[in-house]
């Protein structure tokens, strides 16, 4: 059976290159491919993603709801919700669910906004 495509034609560049090679070539074209995605994961980001993110740091749906909604707020949510819960705790010296929960209930927001002043993520 003849192929009626053009792959001997577009695959001849590679018939010189060793296994190894074909391989180093397979992951670069992979990077170029997944790498605008990777950034765009790194500089957007949603609400619903980052509920997302706070459910599986074992938030309920309505505590993650307050606290996005107060990243919103605040303008925090670039930073990613997670992130903001994170650093609070670490930098109050509590656990992640105590600092989520003193979000939820309106409380060391002002803190929260400090930690990330002057845009540092």
């Amino acid at each position: 059976m003849k192929r009626t495509d053009d792959y001997e034609s577009r695959s001849a560049h590679l018939k010189a290159l060793t296994d190894a090679e074909l391989e180093a070539r397979f992951w670069e074209l992979a990077n170029k491919l997944v790498d605008p995605m990777l950034q765009m994961g790194y500089e957007y980001t949603s609400p619903a993603v980052e509920r997302s993110v706070l459910l599986r740091m074992g938030f309920s749906s309505l505590e993650a709801k307050e606290i996005v909604n107060g990243c919103v707020e605040r303008r925090l949510i670039s930073h990613g919700a997670g992130n903001v819960v994170y650093r609070l705790a670490r930098a109050r010296a509590l656990s992640i669910r105590d600092a989520g929960l003193a979000l939820c209930a309106n409380e060391m927001w002002d803190d929260a906004e400090k930690l990330f002043e002057g845009g540092a993520k």
